[in-house]
């Protein structure tokens, strides 16, 4: 089992930027992948970015490259994603989510990935 909690999200002016960050308890935190997902209203949830066990490898949703950055530390059980140049079209629940299969590199669908967080709120005004 993997217990995942978003933090980080609110309110901000397009331009502006949000850190968000998951803490994982559970299984041991440097044994699988991390993702992060995001879905806006009446919309299906989409990938924003993802990274391996080990953080060699990472991988970006095509709307944020450049602007996003994914990160962890797995001695604090924690992954981050730092947005920067935010938009009103990054307005959406964000999620975290664990993937438990580290063999497979990073994956970017969201069937492929077994634990979900509660989701955290990020609003982008214009």
């Amino acid at each position: 089992q993997v217990q995942l909690a978003e933090s980080g999200g609110g309110s901000v002016q397009a331009g502006g930027s949000l850190r968000l960050s998951c803490a994982a308890s559970g299984r041991p935190f440097s044994n699988y992948a991390m993702g992060w997902f995001r879905q806006a209203p009446g919309k299906e949830r989409v990938f924003v970015a993802a990274i391996s066990h080990s953080s060699t490898g990472i991988a970006y949703g095509d709307s944020v490259k450049g602007r996003f950055t994914i990160s962890r530390v797995n001695a604090k059980r924690t992954v981050y994603l730092e947005m920067n140049s935010l938009k009103p079209e990054d307005t959406a629940v964000y999620y975290c989510a664990a993937d438990l299969n580290p063999f497979l590199g990073v994956r970017v669908g969201v069937s492929d990935y077994d634990y979900w967080g509660q989701g955290t709120q990020v609003t982008v005004s214009s």
